[in-house]
């Protein structure tokens, strides 16, 4: 038995999968966001922790007699985030998120200072990554600063707790900005950058390979054996690929959860920092992958269907497909940047905007036109990695968003390409967790790494993709329009 973990931004998952692909068991437990100030996104990592020991004293209770069998840990979660200790490991401040925005002139004085750093790091600086907040509390948290002794990525902070010892893995340390991706090591000159050294890093290890072992102490408390393996694991992404069995070039996925991201496959590193396209360390040895972001895509449907008052997502999805073609022609336009934007505008000042408002609009205009303004981001971004040379003949489609069959044949239409859901896809990271912790005690890829079983496939409707195009590229002209009024 196995054990993956995956460390959310709105949830924490824990999941339990058996050597013969069952998944023996789900929990979870929900986490929220602060937002202290406009552009800020925060949490405070003792809350990953209780919620962690809430989902295994759950697991503990129901499923007791699984969790005695387990062999080893996978842990996954959301990238980018600045956990800052102390010399005794102590937390100095609330962990910045990836979808943090404030630190946008940090990213501008760093390119000027490094205009080569894409070509090491693979990546433009975004206010995102973990590098470019680091640089913002060296210049409004000084204090704070001097007394950083080490920098951990939240699902990496989860293992220092479970451990005792600071470790990462290099899919996650690829989002840092301090990773030299193609040597597979941290760079001392993006290091350098924000005033820090390998010194303030963890010790870096493969996503399949053994890193450490639980405590004893919770070993015991959680009912599990003596001698219990932590995996590397792997970045929420790359974890989610090995848990669809995307590991060869060419594979790839599109995952709708609070972010929307299109991830491809690829044998060597493959950097296009033009495009804001990110690449990035896959979680397996040897490999690597390219990646389009959007910051906000299930997250904006959830957004929306509480700003309406609707009862769920499901419900709201219920009303969009029930629209005609012509009512959704008549719907106003939504830009999805609730959060700023990555790919492939590269603009944490971007902001969500519905244009076309009328009288005649009611809850199902208004969700229809986020569910379309996020595929159109997706789409952004699939361009962005094609300009590249990215191409699939399918993607698998994770997340939560990839509940709705209605949302996936749109999506769809709109890439040119099938979606194909897998049993389990809602999984997404806690299963690629638990496949990378079987990898991490002799468990060979080719067996571990099986793609799901096919639930479900979304073929492209070109009828619907051409009735589409008029739309999308008012989208477009409509972010050109507006992007230097965003403030």
């Amino acid at each position: 038995m196995f054990l993956g973990i995956d460390l959310g931004t709105s949830e924490i998952k824990l999941l339990l999968l058996d050597e013969q692909h069952r998944i023996h068991a789900t929990t979870g437990a929900p986490l929220t966001v602060q937002r202290p100030q406009p552009l800020w996104s925060e949490q405070q990592p003792a809350d990953w922790w209780a919620a962690l020991e809430a989902g295994m004293a759950r697991l503990k209770a129901e499923h007791g007699a699984a969790l005695a069998q387990v062999r080893a840990i996978g842990l996954s979660g959301q990238m980018h985030g600045a956990v800052t200790l102390d010399g005794d490991d102590q937390v100095l401040r609330p962990a910045i998120l990836w979808n943090d925005g404030r630190s946008g002139a940090q990213c501008a004085a760093m390119m000027a200072a490094c205009p080569g750093l894409p070509q090491i790091t693979g990546n433009l600086a975004m206010p995102g990554f973990t590098a470019p907040k680091l640089a913002w509390m060296r210049e409004h948290e000084p204090e704070l600063f001097t007394r950083v002794a080490r920098v951990l990525l939240p699902k990496d902070w989860l293992r220092l707790q479970l451990s005792g010892e600071a470790i990462s893995e290099m899919s996650d340390a690829a989002g840092t900005l301090w990773l030299d991706v193609a040597q597979r090591r941290w760079s001392p000159e993006a290091l350098a950058l924000t005033g820090l050294t390998e010194a303030h890093m963890p010790h870096l290890v493969e996503g399949s390979e053994a890193s450490t072992l639980l405590k004893p102490s919770l070993t015991a408390r959680w009912g599990l054996p003596a001698q219990v393996v932590i995996a590397g694991g792997g970045g929420d992404n790359a974890a989610s690929a090995v848990g669809m069995g995307i590991v060869k070039p060419g594979d790839g996925f599109v995952s709708l959860g609070t972010s929307g991201v299109i991830f491809l496959c690829n044998e060597t590193f493959s950097p296009n920092p033009a495009r804001a396209v990110h690449a990035f360390c896959h979680a397996l040895p040897g490999t690597w992958h390219q990646m389009s972001v959007m910051l906000s895509a299930a997250s904006a449907l959830r957004w929306v269907t509480q700003l309406l008052g609707q009862p769920s997502e499901a419900a709201l999805i219920e009303q969009v497909a029930a629209l005609t073609e012509a009512q959704r022609q008549q719907a106003p336009l939504f830009l999805p940047y609730l959060s700023g934007e990555r790919t492939p505008h590269n603009n944490a000042q971007a902001q969500g905007v519905f244009f076309g408002l009328t009288h005649e609009h009611g809850p199902a205009a208004l969700g229809y036109a986020v569910l379309e303004g996020v595929s159109f981001g997706l789409l952004d971004g699939w361009r962005a990695l094609q300009a590249g040379g990215g191409t699939a003949e399918r993607l698998w489609l994770v997340g939560g968003g990839a509940r709705s069959a209605w949302w996936s044949r749109l999506l769809a239409s709109l890439l040119g390409v099938p979606l194909v859901t897998g049993v389990g896809a809602e999984a997404g990271g806690a299963l690629g967790a638990a496949r990378l912790a079987w990898l991490a005690v002799g468990g060979p890829v080719a067996e571990v790494c099986r793609t799901p079983d096919v639930a479900r496939v979304a073929e492209p409707d070109t009828t619907w993709a051409a009735s589409l195009q008029p739309r999308y590229a008012r989208f477009q002209r409509l972010y050109e329009a507006l992007r230097t009024e965003f403030t």
